[in-house]
């Protein structure tokens, strides 16, 4: 799955081959379709890791027992860290045929990363029953990937300025003293 990903991190949907993941872990490509029947398959477990990582992230904040700014600090840092290893990844990722023709992947990530998301803004809102305002949902969850994923695109993900900007931004959003 590694090498799956490096492949389809540089290379995208159109240079993505099984004889290329093969090639770059070092292995015959009949070990790799002994894993995975297909490349459809391989790059569906590659989009659940993915998805699942950023899934953690917010798990985590939504658990965290930190002050409201120092949570922002480290929600936003735990973010570019997921996004920022292979960058172009996750707009390969969210394009790509589900190979089940059920539900695809991506609906049901959103589904649970905007629940998640509304837990997070309770946290923040120090609401107990877990109520929020889901535009606020919506517009803050946009706002953080929107920011995440453009600077991914753009090459400047790492770069300081950009977790400090974001952090404002949500703490601004949230009414969260900085």
């Amino acid at each position: 799955m590694e090498a799956g990903t490096r492949v389809l991190d540089s290379q995208g949907w159109s240079g993505f081959t099984t004889n290329e993941v093969a090639e770059v872990a070092g292995i015959s490509i009949g070990s790799l379709y002994q894993y995975f029947p297909n490349k459809l398959a391989l790059v569906d477990a590659i989009r659940r890791r993915h998805f699942d990582d950023v899934l953690t992230v917010l798990r985590r904040a939504c658990e965290s027992r930190r002050g409201a700014r120092d949570l922002v600090a480290e929600f936003v840092g735990n973010m570019i860290g997921v996004h920022s290893k292979y960058p172009a990844l996750h707009r390969t990722l969210r394009d790509l045929p589900n190979p089940d023709g059920t539900r695809s992947t991506f609906e049901a990530f959103q589904e649970e990363y905007l629940h998640l998301y509304g837990a997070l803004v309770a946290v923040f809102q120090g609401n107990r029953d877990g109520k929020v305002n889901e535009t606020i949902v919506q517009i803050l969850s946009s706002a953080v990937e929107g920011v995440i994923h453009n600077a991914a695109r753009r090459e400047v993900l790492t770069q300081p300025k950009i977790k400090r900007e974001l952090i404002k931004l949500m703490c601004c959003y949230l009414d969260v003293p900085s």
